[in-house]
């Protein structure tokens, strides 16, 4: 069975935001994995997407990324993070990728590791 990797918002919009390549990282620790993502968080690249400027430049991105790349799933949270968590306590996902500090404790107290941001563009797992 393949890794289930969760990406949040913050994940998903990496690569424009923070010029980390995201998938080539994941591999990088993972090997192989299954990028998956709530549709929660689709909704809210999709949201962010229409603010335009940069930010709306990096989640249009991510929203792509998202799409083409990451299996979509559906969950009872409608908030992104609480969907995140929801799949990390359901042990649905094997690891959530984030720089969302808040939504990291989240995940590490649902005993899951994270995926984040170490450096100025090295992905590193922390575990619970």
């Amino acid at each position: 069975m393949s890794t289930r990797v969760a990406l949040d918002t913050s994940a998903l919009m990496m690569p424009v935001e923070l010029d980390v390549r995201l998938f080539d990282e994941l591999e990088r620790l993972l090997d192989s994995f299954e990028p998956t993502t709530p549709q929660a968080v689709i909704e809210e690249l999709r949201r962010l997407s229409e603010k335009g400027g940069r930010e709306g430049t990096a989640a249009n991105v991510g929203h792509d990324l998202a799409t083409e790349r990451c299996l979509v799933v559906d969950t009872e949270a409608s908030y992104a993070d609480d969907a995140l968590v929801e799949l990390a306590r359901e042990g649905a996902i094997d690891y959530v990728v984030t720089n969302d500090r808040p939504l990291r404790d989240r995940v590490l107290e649902a005993k899951r590791p994270v995926i984040a941001l170490r450096g100025r563009n090295k992905l590193a797992i922390t575990q619970p």
